[in-house]
């Protein structure tokens, strides 16, 4: 009894001094952190799981040497071994996220120009959860190593650890897929967080990138979950890899009456009016005339994708209103023309109302690839290769 007296007291006195210890240097890495970020995070972070894990291997040590042999010592170091063991793990999974913080504190997300940031973001998140996952794996194996009968039978474990390794690949083979699937997109850049994509004709950005799956937050606020192999084995439109500013059409169906030079002029005094437009392309061009009508696309630019779909919505609401307003007559119609027996038509002996215009270079707000800078670079980037036969 006395020595079991001797155990507790001694357990707890070498407990005690270790938390008094680990309070001292929270203390002192307090009064550092307050110009430094990592001696602040792990002030944060790491003070409870150091605390526990300093308290049991003061414990642990206190009750292999200094105190002498009682009933039940062997399970009382065994179990504290296991709890040294869980508690460090805990500590190193704390310092992960510590480097996380850390790491990522540099690099803002919340800016315009973001796309370095979440690409650092994305890879280290998914850097900490695979160390997690290693860590828990690798703590559990070292607890089981602790058992005598566990030792004893890995010998036979290794001699058939290849015919497992086989079945549990074969078992696994989808889960694997998908892991392996996750790392290859975040480390080749295909996908980060935040990317506004397309995926199965719906529009969102990515909410979450795990080893697994991958969540996409819908326009609408809905979640549309997917595993990390689709976006390795299928295509998918990604708007924002390379920059957030994206171009988008506004068509229309209309009578062959409409003024397209002035319906052309109309859209640039709109996009000079409006704060959506970022002020690189506006045009406005004729890319269908058949079944009695003509197809005219508005092409403008903006610095995401939201304020895209705001300024389309914008130019087509303004130009149904101009064309009813100002040219009615340029409305979607349906014709039908009786002739007479000859199939003589009066509109065939009418006379033109003004002389056809005289063809010659089109305004720059009438074309996608030239006419402007911009444009000219777009122009550029589908010419291909350079024919060195003609230099």
């Amino acid at each position: 009894m006395e020595t079991l007296l001797w155990a507790i007291a001694a357990t707890l006195g070498a407990a005690a001094v270790a938390l008094g210890a680990v309070e001292v240097v929270h203390r002192v890495i307090r009064r550092l952190g307050r110009h430094s970020i990592l001696l602040r995070e792990l002030s944060d972070h790491a003070h409870r799981p150091f605390q526990v894990a300093a308290s049991l291997l003061a414990a642990e040590v206190a009750v292999r040497s200094a105190v002498g042999d009682f009933a039940g010592r062997t399970a009382v170091v065994h179990l504290l071994v296991l709890a040294v063991i869980g508690a460090f793990a805990w500590l190193v999974g704390a310092l992960m996220l510590v480097v996380e913080d850390v790491a990522l504190d540099r690099f803002r997300t919340d800016v315009p120009d973001n796309r370095r940031a979440r690409k650092l973001h994305t890879q280290v998140v998914m850097l900490r959860r695979v160390t997690v996952a290693a860590i828990v794996v690798i703590t559990f194996g070292v607890m089981l190593m602790t058992f005598p009968h566990v030792r004893a039978v890995g010998a036979s474990l290794l001699a058939s650890a290849g015919i497992i390794g086989v079945l549990a690949g074969l078992a696994a083979q989808s889960t694997l897929s998908n892991v392996f699937a996750g790392l290859q997109l975040t480390f080749s850049d295909a996908l980060r967080l935040d990317d506004v994509v397309v995926v199965e004709n719906e529009w969102g950005r990515i909410e979450e990138l795990t080893l697994t799956y991958v969540v996409v937050q819908i326009w609408d606020d809905r979640r549309l979950i997917m595993p990390t192999t689709y976006f390795t084995s299928k295509p998918f439109q990604n708007w924002t890899r390379t920059r957030a500013a994206v171009l988008g059409t506004a068509e229309l169906d209309v009578d062959w009456a409409v003024p397209v030079q002035a319906m052309r002029e109309e859209l640039r005094r709109l996009m000079e009016g409006t704060q959506l437009w970022d002020g690189r392309v506006c045009v406005l061009q004729v890319t269908d005339a058949v079944g009695g009508m003509v197809r005219i696309r508005a092409l403008v630019s903006a610095v995401d994708a939201p304020t895209l779909w705001d300024l389309r919505c914008l130019v087509r609401e303004h130009l149904v209103g101009w064309i009813r307003e100002q040219h009615p007559t340029a409305l979607p119609r349906l014709r039908a023309e009786v002739g007479d027996g000859a199939n003589q038509l009066v509109w065939q002996w009418s006379k033109p109302l003004r002389e056809a215009p005289v063809e010659g270079e089109p305004d720059h707000d009438a074309r996608v690839f030239g006419g402007s800078q911009e444009g000219e670079a777009r122009a550029a980037d589908f010419e291909g290769p350079a024919d060195r036969s003609r230099t």
